[in-house]
C-alpha cells in the first residue's frame, strides 16, 4: 500500500519504506520533512508486506529511506529484510531513523548529483542502465565478488578464486566473466584475466586509493576513486596528480565527508564522441586537477574529449551516483 504526499514542480522524489505499523515510520516522515525545511519534493510511503517486496523495492528493514531511488544509509552486504532497522549516528547512538542532519547531508548529495546531471557519463553510467550486473546466470555474485577480492587485496582475483561463487549458479567462472565484460561491467585481456572491474583497475593508473588497513588499490578514473569509499563504506586516502603540471591532489575521506588538497582542486568529466567500454572512451578524461586553469588547459590539449570541469561536491555526488550501491543490493535487480 502505498500514499504520496506530492507538489508541483518537484525535482526530487523520496520513498519510505516500512512494514506495516511500524513505530519508527512517523517519525522518519518528520524528520524527513525538517531535513526538506520547505522545499518541494515528492514523498511517498510504501508499506511492504514480505520479503520478496522488500527485494524488489530495495528494502534493508523498517523503515528504509530511499532519495530518488537510491539508499543514502545503505549498509554494504546487508540484505533485503522486513525487520525491524536501527540506524547508527557518528557519536554512536542508536536510532530507528537517520538524523534530521544526516538526512540533510544525504538531499545536498542528490542535489548535487542531480545538477550533475547534463554531464556526458553516459559510458561511465552504461547509459543510464547503472553499473550493478543484473543477478540472472549468477552475474552480480560473482561481480560483487570480484569487487570485493579487489578491496581486500588489492589485486584482481583469478578465474580460480571464483569458481565456486560461480559453480553456485550453475556455471564456470570464465564464462560469467566474458559475459561481465560483453556488458561492460569488467574488462578482461586475451586471456580472460581481470584488468579492470570498475571502480578498480588491476594495473596501474594515476588514482591510488589506501584503506586504514594499509591495502591500497589503483582506481580506474577520478570518479571511480572518490566512489570506493561510498562503495566499502570506508575511510579512505585518495592520491593522485595533475595530468598538467603533475602537482599532488590529495582526497581524505573519513566519517562520510572529504577533504580536498589543494582546495580549488576540480575533475573534469569527459568521453569520447564514439561506443565502447567506459575504459576506452572515458576514463581517460576523468581526471583530477589542481583547479580549473590546468582543468582547462588540458581540455584544449585533448579536443577528443568533450566535458568540463566539475567542483568537488558534483564530483564526490558523482562518485556516490555510479559506484555507492554496487555491494549493497543482492536480490533481485
Amino acid at each position: 500500500m502505498a500514499t504520496a504526499v506530492t507538489w508541483e514542480d518537484t525535482t526530487m522524489r523520496i520513498t519510505v519504506l516500512t512494514v506495516p505499523d511500524c513505530p519508527h515510520g512517523p517519525p522518519a516522515r518528520e524528520r524527513i520533512d525538517q531535513a526538506l525545511d520547505g522545499r518541494r519534493a515528492e514523498v511517498e510511503l510504501v508499506e511492504v508486506a514480505d520479503e520478496a517486496e522488500a527485494a524488489r523495492f530495495g528494502m534493508t528493514g523498517s523503515p528504509t529511506i530511499l532519495i530518488d531511488g537510491v539508499d543514502p544509509f545503505a549498509v554494504p552486504g546487508v540484505p533485503a529484510s522486513v525487520s525491524c532497522r536501527l540506524y547508527r549516528g557518528p557519536d554512536g547512538r542508536v536510532e530507528g531513523g537517520p538524523r534530521v542532519a544526516d538526512l540533510q547531508r544525504a538531499l545536498q548529495v542528490a542535489d548535487a548529483a542531480a545538477d550533475c546531471g547534463d554531464l556526458p557519463m553516459d559510458a561511465a553510467g552504461r547509459a543510464g542502465r547503472g553499473r550493478l550486473a543484473p543477478t540472472a546466470g549468477g552475474l552480480r555474485a560473482v561481480q560483487q565478488a570480484v569487487l570485493r577480492h579487489f578491496a581486500a587485496t588489492g589485486r584482481a582475483p583469478g578465474p580460480g578464486d571464483l569458481d565456486d561463487i560461480a559453480a553456485s549458479h550453475g556455471r564456470g567462472a570464465a564464462d560469467v566473466l566474458a559475459e561481465l565484460a560483453a556488458e561492460d561491467f569488467i574488462t578482461v585481456d586475451g586471456q580472460g584475466r581481470i584488468r579492470a572491474a570498475y571502480p578498480f583497475s588491476a594495473l596501474p593508473t594515476a588514482h591510488r586509493v589506501r584503506f586504514p588497513d594499509g591495502t591500497e588499490v589503483w582506481s580506474m578514473c577520478a570518479v571511480d576513486a572518490l566512489g570506493i569509499p561510498a562503495m566499502l563504506d570506508t575511510d579512505a586516502v585518495i592520491t593522485s596528480s595533475d595530468p598538467v603540471t603533475g602537482d599532488a591532489i590529495t582526497v581524505i575521506a573519513a566519517d562520510g565527508q572529504m577533504d580536498w588538497a589543494p582546495p580549488a582542486a576540480v575533475v573534469y568529466v569527459g568521453q569520447r564522441p564514439c561506443t565502447g567500454s567506459a575504459a576506452d572512451v572515458a576514463c581517460g578524461a576523468l581526471n583530477f586537477f589542481t583547479g580549473r586553469r590546468t582543468a582547462h588547459i588540458w581540455a584544449g590539449q585533448h579536443p577528443d574529449y568533450a566535458g568540463k570541469a566539475v567542483d568537488q561536491t558534483c564530483a564526490e555526488a558523482l562518485g556516490r551516483a555510479v559506484f555507492g550501491s554496487l555491494l549493497t543490493q543482492s536480490g533481485p535487480a
